[in-house]
């Protein structure tokens, strides 16, 4: 049976709830991971960890945060912006997201505020019904 988003959204926002220590209502679809819900980038790992038990599946390194690959690469990241090669493999590596507004300016610092609850819960569902 393929999973729903409505139910792969209530999981995800219990594993954030359990990970972060906010409050069920804080989890929103639209909701960022380090802006609004405070994660810091060790929070990630454990984020990974507790969805890969969750959920049952394994979520190899890079592909739900795929940050540390495109900048330590010079060809992807330029003046502190992603290049159209690094966009290209942006989309690539995070079909899950949507980029459109990261598109027009797509400054590195900006890439945090990428990681939102529905671009978890997208990746979770694709997973899951994809086995």
């Amino acid at each position: 049976m393929a999973a729903t988003k409505e139910q792969v959204f209530e999981q995800v926002r219990d594993v954030l709830v359990d990970a972060l220590g906010v409050d069920e209502e804080e989890v929103k679809g639209s909701a960022t991971l380090m802006g609004d819900l405070g994660a810091e980038s060790i929070d990630f790992l454990d984020i990974v960890f507790r969805l890969e038990k969750a959920f049952g599946i394994k979520i190899p390194r890079e592909e739900l945060f795929p940050v540390e690959t495109l900048m330590n690469n010079h060809e992807l990241v330029s003046h502190g912006k992603l290049t159209a090669k690094g966009l290209v493999e942006l989309k690539s590596k995070m079909p899950h997201t949507d980029l459109s507004a990261f598109q027009n300016d797509p400054d590195i610092n900006k890439l945090g505020d990428l990681f939102t609850v529905d671009s978890i819960v997208n990746y979770i569902t694709g997973k899951l019904n994809n086995r």
